[in-house]
């Protein structure tokens, strides 16, 4: 597959059907294509794929993604296999031979796409065969990952840099949608960029009136927004039973609703995920976990039923409402109390080293880690069975997992989706006595056999569910079949796995032993609870909603966007005296002329509908204009 004599709209135009790009795009794609170092910060439904992809197509060679989000690489692996561009994304995982494969097809020039992990980058096998692969470019997702001050700090991305050392020629393009300043200047540090070409997107969304209310009894309100507005909607909720307890509710009122977590099994997400896209779920209540990845463009409403921790996640929750152009709503909602508790997060956010401590220890004794032992190790982890075993609490769990992650002691993955394997480990004359002697196994062996080349020579991925289709079979007798198999010694069947896991990045030490570098953490602790600040200080502000964000990324030339709640209400104070004395003495004037609409009058006189509204209250409480009804203003 060769562009490179092909302009980069008319690949644009043969792969995406645009025959323009969006603002921007145009730009960082030429500074791609001109070997420069470039960061892209492109707000929520920009467009940042195509700023790499485009390019990617444009050159020889394979583009290396990374990212943090297996949802992602598999949904943007599938977009770009549908548009006929050979893509392959190395996930955590996935087994050795896999990952070879795929490594493989990118040496033999088979691949534009090769996604990866960031955790990938720190494996001595992907890295030893790193120089000999065809990169040209190197794409950053989510970039802003990479900097601890940020809102989503994660280790892994630190590594990212060194390898410039095996491909040194190679750009890199970084690309996010929310970063602040400060975030911005550490990107570029910690890549090493050299003198990039740094492009910022407006943040103004003008179709998207952004709107936060103080309101008590939220469910009702909620209910109102939905009866208000037709179409498509998210709700974003702070806890996994939430979201349930919300969907249930607004389902007992007739709105057709369902609910979407990360704790629910990657088959049951999906299922709903489809359903939410295709219409057939008008209105998802969710946390976090969803929207990453999803281009749904005809969200009419996004409501945030509980206030999120930053700006930035508010900013690309509420960005997934009206990315088709046309008019869309985002509401927060919030009680004062809970800003009140905001400011506490800090500290919970931020456990004491003596229970970063006591989770470790606990941690190495679950997974039963001897000291001195353990780097590299992956080990599944059941977060539930893990609080109830040390009676321990969730906070304390979360975030002490999340500062070991910081420190690089640990990594820890919350949803890995390792798909089931069987490759067969006898012999095929073996194999036709085992079939004469179990009958019953015949048409599952069968069935593998058939449907999956090179199951003898490789560990294959295998779906139970299309077996189960094919076989006329119902699951659970699958299930224990390819177990019976097993046992047997006739396949080595691996199940899959859609559970998080744990990985030592370090050798366990005695509890007491264990450090952070405090400074950092306290830097970062700073940094939060400035977010928080800001967070609060956005959701009561009186002044235009989207400037604030804009400002907040440093768009300091965003304009007031005239349809959020802030601007409405400006709109509708009362005039000035001397406003409203002028328009009085026009409005009188003109009356006494002729009666005249209120339309009429605006026209008329020249002056604002606000303005001529007060006016005419006022002149017809004081009985010194009247109404017919025509709609006729008239003095007599």
């Amino acid at each position: 597959m060769n562009h490179n004599k092909s302009t980069p709209k008319e690949i644009l135009f043969d792969y995406w059907g645009h025959r323009q790009f969006r603002p921007l795009q145009e730009e960082i794609v030429d500074a791609v294509l001109e070997s420069k170092d470039t960061l892209a910060i492109l707000p929520t439904g920009g467009g940042k794929s195509v700023c790499f992809q485009v390019p990617a197509m444009a050159m020889d060679g394979c583009c290396l993604v990374i990212s943090p989000l297996i949802a992602l690489m598999e949904d943007q692996v599938k977009r770009l296999g549908e548009m006929g561009i050979p893509a392959l994304a190395i996930m955590s995982g996935m087994g050795f031979q896999d990952a070879e494969k795929a490594l493989d097809a990118c040496m033999n020039d088979e691949l534009k796409f090769l996604y990866v992990s960031p955790e990938r980058l720190e494996t001595k096998a992907f890295l030893s065969r790193l120089a000999s692969l065809p990169i040209s470019l190197i794409a950053i997702d989510e970039a802003h990952c990479i900097s601890q001050w940020g809102y989503d700090f994660r280790p892994s991305y630190l590594h990212i840099a060194a390898i410039r050392q095996s491909l040194p020629n190679v750009p890199f393009i970084a690309l996010t949608a929310s970063a602040t300043a400060k975030v911005k200047d550490d990107i570029v540090l910690q890549l090493k960029m050299k003198s990039p070409k740094v492009f910022m997107g407006s943040f103004a969304r003008k179709n998207l009136a952004y709107a936060a209310e103080n309101c008590d009894d939220k469910i009702n309100r909620i209910l109102v927004l939905l009866k208000e507005v037709e179409g498509s909607g998210i709700i974003y909720c702070r806890t996994r039973r939430r979201t349930k307890e919300i969907s249930d509710l607004i389902s007992q009122h007739g709105i057709n609703s369902d609910f979407y977590h990360a704790g629910l099994d990657q088959e049951t997400r999906k299922e709903k995920q489809a359903r939410w896209i295709h219409g057939k779920t008008r209105i998802i209540a969710c946390t976090n976990a969803f929207g990453m990845g999803i281009d749904k463009p005809d969200v009419r409403i996004v409501i945030h039923a509980d206030v999120p921790d930053c700006l930035e996640n508010y900013y690309q929750e509420a960005g997934r409402a009206g990315r088709d152009g046309k008019h869309a709503n985002a509401y927060l909602l919030y009680r004062k109390s809970e800003l009140n508790d905001m400011q506490l997060l800090p500290s919970t956010r931020f456990p004491e080293l003596k229970t970063i401590r006591k989770i470790y220890h606990a941690l190495a004794n679950y997974h039963q880690v001897p000291t001195g032992l353990g780097q590299g190790r992956y080990f599944d982890f059941d977060m539930e069975d893990f609080m109830e075993r040390f009676k321990l609490n969730m906070n304390e769990v979360v975030y002490s997992l999340q500062a070991l992650k910081q420190e690089h002691v640990i990594s820890y993955l919350e949803r890995v989706y390792m798909p089931s394997t069987v490759q067969f480990t006898t012999d095929k004359s073996y194999l036709n006595d085992f079939e004469t002697g179990y009958p019953a196994l015949e048409p599952l062996i069968k069935g593998l056999l058939r449907n999956y080349a090179g199951i003898f020579d490789i560990a294959v991925q295998i779906s139970e569910t299309k077996l189960s289709w094919l076989l006329k079979r119902d699951m659970m007798t699958i299930h224990e079949q390819l177990a019976i198999l097993h046992r047997s010694g006739i396949i080595r069947y691996q199940p899959k796995k859609d559970t998080p896991q744990i990985c030592y990045l370090q050798d366990r030490i005695k509890a007491d032993e264990l450090n952070i570098d405090h400074a950092s953490y306290l830097k970062r602790k700073k940094e939060f609870i400035q977010r928080i600040d800001n967070m609060v200080c956005y959701a009561t502000s009186t002044d235009c909603r989207a400037s604030f964000i804009g400002n907040y990324f440093g768009d300091d030339a965003i304009e007031a966007c005239g349809i959020c709640d802030a601007c409405e209400h400006k709109k509708n104070v009362q005039p000035g005296i001397a406003a409203f004395s002028t328009a009085s003495r026009k409005i009188i004037q003109l009356l006494k002329e002729q009666p005249s609409t209120f339309a009429a009058i605006v026209k008329e006189t020249g002056t604002d509908e606000c303005t001529v509204k007060e006016v005419l209250k006022t002149m017809l409480a004081e009985e010194k204009a009247f109404m017919d009804k025509t709609g006729l203003f008239s003095i007599r």
